[in-house]
């Protein structure tokens, strides 16, 4: 997904032992662990007139992690990648030094019908010793995802490590996303079971932590690492995240992702003059965002 907007409104608030917000990246906090960046997907309505077709677009630095809910993408890149993502089962693609790609609804389902399309998009910054690594593409179904109960709650670890199993999408660094839903109440307690700092995105329902309620649409962020006690209400559904941060600070411009401002502007320029690894078949392309003008 190309991110077109870096602008997210600041909605962050301090509750305590939690900082939440809309997503990431919010002015508090920019990345959890290894993750830059979170675009919620709907739930919206595809169908005649309204598909989604996202064009040709350039990523470096940056691993992107697609994760439906609801609805099917069609995942076009460089490397020769023509991959249909249905519900459950993870897109990683590893850009590295410099992949291209498109999403689009599948040809199958623009047959006049209507769908919902719900999902999250999500960026993982690589290492910095593998930002220049070369491009990578792995699909896993959702039955490959370890998955089990506790209680009424249900787990699935979309990625990397936690609670004592290990996802099998080919992750870079020390990190977790695990996937919860609860039929009744359930304390929470992360020590112990996730490592590093924990973001917390609730897809519906509610949770209760440091004395209030946070409702759908909103993250929190542990403020302390490994420690994140909270009670999920029921009939909720939560997106775990995180993991061990960087050391380097990371430089965001658009869709790249580099621990140097030089990389960016290197990519921006080999973006501009089309001297890219290309989607084959595909003439799109989507420009550089040109800096906002300043009102005289």
């Amino acid at each position: 997904m190309s991110n077109t907007d870096l602008i997210i409104e600041e909605r962050s608030r301090d509750i305590g032992d939690f900082l939440v917000g809309r997503l990431i990246p919010f002015r508090k906090k920019r990345m959890v662990g290894p993750f830059i960046f979170i675009d919620h997907m709907g739930p919206s309505e595809i169908g005649p007139g309204h598909y989604l077709d996202v064009d040709q677009h350039p990523h470096i630095g940056l691993a992107t992690l697609t994760y439906l809910l609801e609805g099917e993408i069609m995942h076009e890149d460089s490397l020769g990648t023509k991959q249909n993502i249905t519900p459950g089962s993870v897109n990683w693609m590893v850009a590295g030094k410099g992949c291209a790609h498109t999403e689009r609804t599948p040809q199958h389902l623009r047959d006049g019908r209507t769908m919902t399309m719900h999902g999250y998009q999500i960026w993982v910054a690589l290492p910095k010793a593998l930002e220049d690594t070369n491009p990578e593409f792995h699909h896993i179904d959702a039955d490959a995802l370890p998955r089990w109960n506790d209680g009424d709650a249900s787990f699935a670890l979309i990625a990397g490590k936690g609670f004592g199993k290990e996802s099998p999408v080919p992750v870079h660094s020390e990190l977790f996303m695990v996937e919860v839903t609860t039929s009744s109440a359930y304390d929470f307690k992360a020590e112990g079971y996730l490592k590093g700092e924990i973001g917390i995105c609730i897809v519906s329902g509610s949770i209760d932590a440091c004395d209030e309620t946070i409702t759908e649409g909103n993250m929190l962020v542990s403020k302390a690492e490994d420690i994140c006690n909270i009670t999920i209400q029921p009939n909720t559904h939560l997106l775990l995240f995180g993991g061990e941060a960087f050391p380097e600070e990371r430089h965001i411009f658009w869709n790249f992702v580099a621990t140097s401002k030089e990389q960016i502007e290197t990519a921006k320029r080999k973006w501009e003059a089309w001297d890219w690894p290309k989607v084959a078949g595909d003439a799109t392309y989507v420009a550089l965002p040109k800096p906002p003008q300043l009102k005289k």
